[in-house]
């Protein structure tokens, strides 16, 4: 019995460096095929963007989670389900504004940047923008505009790895003439 909990163990860690690797060779051929970090970062943003807005479908199947209240109850179900579902971490919600409409995941380990070290040449590159896309495409497809982006992270010498949401507005549902 333990040898094949063991055998999962080891399988779910092999799946994880694999995905790492992965997607560590993706932003090299990225950083290759474009001229800046910046381009690099958009395309990073894009693809999550898309990624996210696939992945809401299963998040939501998989979970069982229902409508959100509000932009709070929103931040918890990000951090302790999908971001544990996901990449199996489970990231703080923190420094939320006055108003309650931003806030900080705060990510003691980031699984994307394992074995990665950020030449000097990329001083610009925000390695991990992808999860920036996949948070902002998933939450538009439930109706949700915001705004994502990275204000620390441990590539670049700081202590934790933080990713800051602000709210944008609700998404109106457009349907389509007569069809009420």
């Amino acid at each position: 019995m333990s040898r094949q909990s063991n055998r999962a163990t080891d399988s779910k860690k092999m799946n994880s460096e694999l995905f790492t690797l992965t997607y560590g060779a993706l932003v090299t051929q990225l950083c290759k095929d474009y001229e800046n970090d910046e381009e690099v970062n958009k395309q990073l943003d894009k693809m999550g963007y898309n990624i996210g807005v696939r992945l809401i479908e299963d998040f939501l199947a998989r979970s069982s989670v229902g409508r959100c209240h509000d932009f709070r109850e929103t931040a918890d179900v990000i951090a302790k389900i999908a971001f544990k579902m996901y990449l199996g971490i489970t990231p703080s919600v923190t420094n939320w504004s006055p108003a309650g409409d931003e806030f900080s995941l705060i990510l003691e380990s980031n699984p994307l940047v394992d074995f990665v070290e950020l030449p000097d040449n990329h001083s610009n590159l925000v390695y991990s923008n992808l999860l920036c896309g996949v948070l902002r495409g998933a939450l538009e497809m439930v109706q949700m505009a915001v705004d994502v982006r990275f204000t620390q992270d441990t590539l670049r010498g700081d202590n934790v790895t933080e990713i800051r949401m602000k709210f944008i507005k609700r998404i109106e549902e457009n349907l389509p003439a007569g069809d009420e």
